[in-house]
């Protein structure tokens, strides 16, 4: 019987390897037997692997938007006189449209988001029915921490809504009600008298001033002037109080085009844009399309758990977007695979939060 190796099998296994390119980086966790700083920890994750890797390339991202002025770029031949001189081009920054889904506002990423927009981190927002309606229902009763294995019909006949493992009491809706419906009486007698009709954004903003709480969300947006975009406003409890509100007062008028214009004015004005987007839908799409107009965002952050093997845009990659031109071809992006209530937090705490 031989003893020697065969050939081809040898040559199978111990395939040799291309030289490692001395930009190359190498795979490793933290040093747990060091005493890290959170920010020091949440850099290791540039290193782990996996998903881990993509948030720690998001924070680099995160922080190129917050970091950019436009007097880091040269003077274009075509540049406007409004943007000639040292002082605006250094206060000139990227603007960052943030979008979320309705379920963010009913769990504690709520009070993430506000931190972004009281401190004027975020230059527009797009959002859900359920991403402006909850925020303003948490102002008037509590959502509660539960179970995702509960008894949907058991729950319906207590009174209490199910949002994931976060339950809402029917009761707090009825509140809602009762706070909104005036408000609606009086937003439809000053269209009457004006002949100026309401968009979304503008309709959000007027619920912002009336809810008068520094708990809300929208209250800051309000404050700091922070347009909130939501072109599926009427999709949710906000769509039902509209609702019964037409049949006794009928007339409000809610105008879309003029938010699609605005919006998209927005971006298109935009010297830098980046997206962060956290979970899919509306919001995505909305501000993906916002940035077709100025042919692309430079810089751009997904968080969600979508997959694209179905075509949703849900579930869609940045390079996706970039064959649309909703993204640069040169921008900076990444897509972190996770549920955004684990992950988000942490990249607020190493970007915005830092400052």
């Amino acid at each position: 019987m031989s003893t020697a190796v065969p050939a081809e099998a040898s040559a199978a296994v111990l395939q040799p390897s291309e030289p490692i390119s001395d930009s190359a980086i190498s795979v490793q966790g933290p040093d747990l037997e060091k005493k890290l700083s959170l920010q020091e920890f949440l850099k290791s994750y540039e290193r782990i692997g996996f998903q881990a890797s993509s948030l720690g390339r998001a924070i680099d991202i995160v922080n190129k938007m917050r970091k950019w002025r436009l007097s880091d770029e040269p003077i274009s031949t075509d540049e406007s006189e409004d943007y000639l001189t040292p002082e605006i081009r250094a206060q000139t920054r990227c603007d960052i449209f943030l979008g979320y889904t309705s379920n963010l506002i009913s769990s504690g990423l709520r009070e993430i988001i506000l931190y972004l927009v009281k401190h004027k981190h975020v230059a527009a927002i797009v959002t859900t029915a359920g991403g402006i309606e909850e925020d303003f229902i948490k102002c008037l009763g509590k959502t509660y921490l539960a179970d995702f294995n509960m008894d949907g019909a058991e729950l319906r006949s207590r009174g209490m809504n199910r949002i994931g493992n976060l339950v809402v009491p029917n009761d707090n809706y009825c509140k809602f009600e009762d706070w909104l419906l005036p408000i609606l009486d009086t937003m439809l007698a000053e269209q009457q008298a004006t002949g100026e009709v309401w968009s979304p954004s503008s309709f959000i903003r007027r619920l912002g001033k009336e809810i008068n709480n520094e708990e809300s969300v929208y209250y800051w947006a309000y404050k700091n002037d922070i347009p909130v975009f939501c072109p599926a406003l009427t999709d949710g409890s906000l769509g039902d109080m509209i609702y019964f509100h037409s049949f006794r007062s009928p007339g409000l008028i809610l105008d879309i085009v003029r938010d699609i214009r605005a919006l998209n004015e927005l971006s298109r004005k935009s010297k830098k844009a980046g997206m962060i987007i956290l979970g899919g839908g509306v919001c995505k799409h909305q501000i993906a399309n916002a940035m077709l107009i100025r042919n692309g965002a430079d810089y751009s952050v997904y968080i969600n758990t979508g997959q694209e093997f179905d075509g949703s845009d849900s579930g869609a990659r940045p390079d996706e977007a970039v064959s649309w031109g909703k993204i640069r071809a040169d921008a900076e992006s990444v897509k972190v695979f996770a549920d955004a209530t684990l992950v988000f937090p942490l990249l607020v705490a190493a970007t915005f939060a830092q400052d």
